[in-house]
């Protein structure tokens, strides 16, 4: 499958039958309003979560009675929120969860601290990124994605 990455301004899902659907969690307002507006800019259809337990509800690990479980391509989380952080998260959805373990997780934070990122990327993130994201880093993730389905 050919996936366009770096060919200017070709869209990588161009050649992808299905809309990319990403959780996007961060206790932050203005950081996943931020969020949810660039990812929806690159053609992505996203779902909001205020805090870890609440995509936890969404992903149908929170709750074992519920039904009405979302199917995620994506889970892209701030590292660190009241509760339950990201990394906290990121191990739930990889340990907890048999249908859930291969959906990739990125982790973003404003803070740049090499342990931190090892350590995320050594429980299974598939990647560490600087906030506030951009619309290239969205680019980038995505084209980084389709050459991992392909």
């Amino acid at each position: 499958m050919k996936n366009g990455c770096g060919s200017g301004s070709d869209s990588c899902l161009s050649s992808m039958e299905e809309e990319l659907h990403v959780l996007a969690v961060d206790d932050n307002l203005i950081d996943r309003k931020l969020l949810e507006r660039i990812l929806k800019i690159s053609s992505c259809k996203v779902t909001t979560a205020e805090n870890g337990l609440r995509a936890l509800e969404y992903l149908g690990l929170g709750d074992p009675q519920q039904t009405n479980v979302m199917k995620v391509n994506l889970i892209i989380t701030d590292y660190c929120m009241p509760g339950m952080t990201g990394f906290e998260l990121l191990q739930k959805v990889k340990q907890e969860s048999s249908n859930l373990k291969e959906v990739p997780v990125v982790i973003l934070s404003s803070e740049n601290i090499p342990t931190r990122i090892n350590k995320c990327l050594a429980s299974g993130a598939q990647m560490f990124m600087q906030k506030p994201l951009k619309l290239s880093d969205v680019e980038k993730l995505k084209c980084h994605l389709l050459n991992c389905r392909s």
